[in-house]
Formats: structure tokens, C-alpha cells, sequence
């Protein structure tokens, strides 16, 4: 459950530079600022009781994990903590995934991973599996910083996921993740941008 970076890192280019790019991508960096900071603000109490929500609307989504591939990430700076929902992922039959940092500008690589199973830290400092079997997920669960209507996610900046699910062999779900707070009328998506196919919240 690997995070894209524990800090904002620039959008990376989407063509040559204009003045419109530059401000969005300034744009971007003030706002992951201010909703890490609003979630962060969030009391450890709150987020259990918000993540619980959100894990209800993966369970509905999700339907019978049995004999799929479930990539999540391990949280930080206030994401929901979807460690209690994978549990109950593998005893339904399903397996884990957790996403590697392999090298920047690169597509994340998923490796299998269940609970007790050794850790190593990874790039940013963020948990990783030390070993695992690569696999492609069926299910890729990635946490938002920010969305919008049309299912875009606001990331940290580095494109890791539309660069993993760009260049992934079969098509997963894509299920974006993050609290309702988190919503804005638009991200303003570059074309590199790939929407989930839903974003859950806990409304």
C-alpha cells in the first residue's frame, strides 16, 4: 500500500511549456497542499470512522474478491488506511498487491503481499514488500489527494499510476479513494491523465 511520494513532485510535461500548463501545475501544487493539510487535520478517530465508509462502498464495488488480484497502498500523510479491508479481502479468497517504486518516470511494478509477510523501506521512505511475485492487479485501488466529477484523480505529481495503467496488459478496475473533502470541479487533467472508473468516498 505505497503512496506515489510523501511530497509533491511537478506534474510531469504534457507537451511543450505554455503559460496555461505552468499555472495549472501551479494550481496543483496549492492545492495537494491544502487538502493533505485538511486531512491531516482530520482526528485519528474521524478518518477510522470515514475510511470505514469508504471501505462499505469498495465492498459493493468489488463484489467477491475470491480468486482476483487486489492492489491497494500503504497509507500515509492521512489517507484512509485500507489495511483492515485487505484482511478481509484474503479471507474471502483474494489476494494483495502492494505497488513498488521502481524508478521515476516509470510504471509502478505490483507485488504480492499478504500480512506478516517481511517489509523493506522503499522509495520516500514508504513500506514496500521485500519480495513478492510481480503480477498485474484485476483491481487497482489508488488513493486520491483530490478528484473531480468525471473520475480524475489528483496524485502527487509524478504520474505513476496513469504510467502503470497506461501501459498495463488487461484493463483492471480502477477504483480511486479518498474523502468526500477532496472533491473539486476539476483537476484540470492533462491528456497523460487516465480517469478511475469510480472514486469512492465516505458520503
Amino acid at each position: 500500500m505505497a503512496g506515489e511520494g510523501s511530497n509533491p513532485t511537478p506534474d510531469r510535461p504534457d507537451g511543450p511549456p505554455s503559460e496555461l500548463s505552468r499555472e495549472v501545475s501551479q494550481w496543483r501544487v496549492a492545492e495537494r497542499k491544502r487538502l493533505i493539510d485538511q486531512r491531516l487535520a482530520m482526528s485519528a478517530d474521524e478518518r477510522t470512522a470515514r475510511t470505514r465508509t469508504i471501505a462499505e462502498g469498495l465492498d459493493r464495488l468489488v463484489g467477491a474478491p475470491q480468486g482476483r488480484i487486489v492492489s491497494l497502498y500503504w497509507p500515509f500523510r492521512g489517507e484512509p488506511d485500507l489495511r483492515q479491508w485487505s484482511e478481509k479481502v484474503i479471507a474471502a479468497g483474494g489476494r494483495i498487491a502492494l505497488p513498488v517504486v521502481i524508478a521515476k518516470a516509470q510504471p509502478l511494478e505490483f507485488r504480492l503481499w499478504a500480512p506478516g509477510e517481511p517489509l523493506e523501506r522503499g522509495v520516500w521512505n514508504i513500506l514496500v514488500p521485500s519480495g513478492g511475485r510481480v503480477v498485474e492487479p484485476d483491481i487497482v485501488v489508488s488513493p486520491v489527494v483530490g478528484f473531480d466529477s468525471a473520475n480524475y484523480r489528483l496524485g502527487y505529481g509524478g504520474g505513476f499510476y496513469d504510467r502503470t495503467l497506461a501501459a498495463m496488459s488487461k484493463r483492471p478496475l480502477k477504483l480511486g479513494v479518498g474523502y468526500a473533502g477532496a472533491r473539486l470541479a476539476t483537476i484540470h487533467p492533462h491528456s497523460l491523465d487516465i480517469p478511475m472508473d469510480a472514486i469512492v468516498t465516505d458520503e
